[in-house]
């Protein structure tokens, strides 16, 4: 299969390291010195103790890759409006175009047979620019679990986890999701057809919502967060109101909340996503993991005080960081 990779990141960087190793015809579509480190050395995969040289074709153009099978958009939420006109370019009759990014995604609504079908939001496409540029057929969803860095340029460091969950957003088992399914086991990965994508998300969301968040205001890791009895409280005030609003869209919680936070707990002392974001100056994710859910509260009629309150100084914070193009981190006094 020929699969593009477009934002080879830390999460980009792990599947392509993998689904090359595997034998699929991978292009990668990175920026700086993380391109210039894959091209002077292949992609590097550091896992389970071993390294893994992946040598994929690199590029910084889109439209160098020539026509793919399937096109991963690795990049963060906020970062899929940048690229979508560029994507035809690459695009052939049957080409599918896989989203992995966290939080309530944009095509949320589309495929979806409830009375919102085909609702846009716009905290995760403001003015259309993606439903108007990337057709939904097109697209097929996962859920993704697996934690990875990037340790340095052209360095991926995999964590922990290899469940990628796969779907059409219309829950059927199509021959191409299955083909999908099939290429992502062949490299290594737990790649199950789910009927039901949507309750995967907001199981996920349910904790990157509220300990995302937490964590970059507070610098704290999951397990800090966890056993500090307030900002325990805290994230699950904020896990209460989401529950409310996904249960008003029809969506059922599998797991308590109390079990959610135990999970979270039990990963240590692990930084999240968005702490780590703001440590080296990264714009944050603050609509896609939060601000989305504050707008269907608003749509479905309910309160969300405690996340309306953690969203407004999240965005508040990511707004200060890329006006001073700064980061913040803690250090040693």
């Amino acid at each position: 299969m020929r699969i593009c990779v477009i934002g080879a990141g830390a999460i980009g960087g792990l599947l392509a390291a993998k689904l090359a190793h595997s034998g699929e015809d991978v292009s990668v579509i990175a920026r700086r010195a993380h391109l210039s480190s894959i091209i002077e050395n292949g992609l590097v995969l550091m896992e389970d103790g071993r390294e893994i040289v992946a040598r994929v074709k690199a590029s910084d153009r889109i439209a160098d890759a020539g026509e793919q099978d399937l096109i991963i958009l690795g990049m963060k939420a906020h970062q899929v409006a940048a690229v979508v006109r560029e994507l035809p370019a690459i695009m052939g009759p049957q080409t599918m175009v896989l989203t992995a990014q966290n939080g309530i995604p944009w095509w949320y609504f589309f495929g979806h047979g409830g009375p919102h079908e085909g609702v846009r939001l716009e905290s995760v496409d403001p003015g259309g620019v993606i439903a108007d540029n990337l057709p939904i057929e097109r697209v097929i969803a996962t859920v993704v679990y697996p934690a990875a860095e990037i340790e340095r340029p052209g360095v991926i460091r995999h964590i922990e986890g290899n469940r990628f969950s796969l779907a059409e957003l219309d829950g059927s088992k199509s021959e191409r999701i299955l083909r999908v399914s099939e290429a992502f086991a062949k490299a290594g990965f737990k790649a199950p057809v789910v009927s039901d994508v949507r309750s995967e998300i907001w199981t996920k969301l349910w904790g990157n919502l509220s300990f995302n968040p937490i964590s970059a205001l507070t610098h704290a890791t999951l397990e800090d967060i966890c056993r500090f009895a307030a900002t325990r409280a805290l994230a699950a005030a904020m896990m209460a109101e989401a529950q409310a609003v996904g249960e008003a869209l029809g969506i059922r919680f599998r797991i308590p909340l109390e079990k959610r936070i135990a999970g979270a707990e039990a990963v240590g002392a692990h930084k999240t996503s968005m702490l780590q974001d703001v440590e080296t100056g990264r714009a944050i994710e603050a609509e896609a993991l939060i601000g989305s859910v504050v707008e269907l509260g608003r749509m479905v009629g309910v309160a969300t005080p405690h996340m309306d309150a953690i969203y407004a100084v999240t965005k508040l914070l990511g707004e200060t960081l890329a006006r001073a193009k700064g980061r913040l981190a803690i250090t040693p006094a």
